[in-house]
């Protein structure tokens, strides 16, 4: 692939042209905006100014609701060898292109599973889709030679290609990413009009909750308009569960000790269900799940610390599988908490105690 052009320069759209210009890729830069195009061709993205003929490959970042259209718009100006796009969700848009009769042999419906609670090309990054899987939903009609050109475009952004059926994402999209989302949203919601004396609170816990609650709802209307059924039926779902833990709940709250003893079990059963299910997150680096031990470090809110702990566990010869932040509540101070391979944490341990860390038990 030498040239490209990217429809759409919002965050998807900018990353993958920051990838594609980082790799030599010849890239142009088209969005309803101009400026919003302008500001991406300024971060390195590419250039605004149109391809003077046809460039090797087109990728449409158009929300799910445009996509259809704004792929029908490119291949009828015949702007390129190739196309795809990047919308997450695959099913809908592809049954528009049918229905507006286009071949559909050079098109390829792809959906990269990454991003951020930002928007716009401000909020882009070349490195966005590094690690993370890349889905292609290919037909028997696409072409070779369109199938080859998304996965150079994978590989340019140093993603992993996963090659689904459009249907069957949707579907797995909506278990792992629109639903979640919803539920995230609903649990943010009870804080608006809390108490301020229980939102001072909140801790790890909610923040991990609610974290993907702060995305841009405009952008999510999108795209749960495109794919509201699948999503409709796991909230049907959640709903039940909800019902069966509220019952249970009352149950606890009964005089009767067989009714108490019976939503204890109600409430067990929701709660080991859900350990079950979040042993099959997938671990680091997309691999099974791994079980680590954490050596918590109290540390305070000054610059430079997080990199002398890095830099201490290196000494020590301790690789750093993961790392979360606490925050302490009304002080300038936090627990961090490394997370490491068993055989790793006592000598990690012992290794910050000796360079004066103040480890947690």
């Amino acid at each position: 692939m030498r040239t490209a052009l990217v429809i759409g320069t919002g965050l998807i759209g900018t990353s993958v042209a920051l990838a594609l210009a980082q790799r030599g890729v010849v890239v142009h830069l088209e969005d309803h905006d101009p400026e919003q195009a302008r500001t991406a061709a300024a971060l390195g993205a590419g250039t605004d100014e149109a391809p003077e003929k046809p460039v090797d490959l087109a990728v449409v970042a158009a929300p799910p609701a445009h996509v259809a259209a704004v792929l029908a718009d490119a291949m009828r100006r015949g702007v390129a060898r190739g196309y795809l796009d990047v919308a997450s969700v695959k099913g809908g848009p592809r049954r528009e292109l049918e229905a507006l009769g286009l071949d559909l042999s050079g098109y390829i419906g792809t959906h990269p599973m990454s991003g951020r609670e930002k928007s716009g090309p401000l909020a882009a990054t070349g490195d966005l889709f590094e690690g993370r899987p890349w889905v292609l939903t290919p037909t028997r009609d696409t072409d070779t030679e369109v199938l080859n050109l998304a996965l150079e475009l994978v590989s340019h952004c140093r993603a992993v290609p996963v090659v689904m059926d459009a249907d069957a994402h949707d579907r797995a999209v909506a278990l792992v990413s629109h639903m979640p989302h919803l539920v995230s949203s609903m649990v943010a919601a009870r804080l608006e009009n809390a108490e301020e004396a229980a939102v001072r609170l909140c801790g790890q816990g909610i923040r991990d909750v609610t974290r993907i609650a702060a995305s841009d709802p405009r952008m999510w209307i999108d795209i749960l308009s495109a794919n509201p059924g699948p999503v409709a039926d796991l909230l049907t779902d959640v709903a039940a569960d909800l019902d069966e833990t509220v019952r249970a709940l009352r149950a606890l709250q009964s005089a009767d000790e067989a009714k108490r003893h019976e939503g204890a079990g109600g409430i067990e059963d929701v709660l080991r269900r859900g350990n079950a299910g979040q042993v099959r997150v997938p671990g680091k680096h997309g691999a099974a799940p791994r079980a680590y031990e954490v050596v918590a470090v109290l540390i305070d809110d000054q610059p430079g610390q997080l990199a002398r702990i890095f830099a201490d566990a290196g000494r020590a010869g301790v690789n750093i599988e993961d790392v979360r932040i606490e925050h302490a509540t009304g002080q300038q101070a936090g627990l961090v908490q490394l997370m490491v391979e068993p055989k790793s944490a006592p000598v990690l341990s012992a290794a910050l105690r000796e360079r004066g860390w103040a480890i947690r038990q």
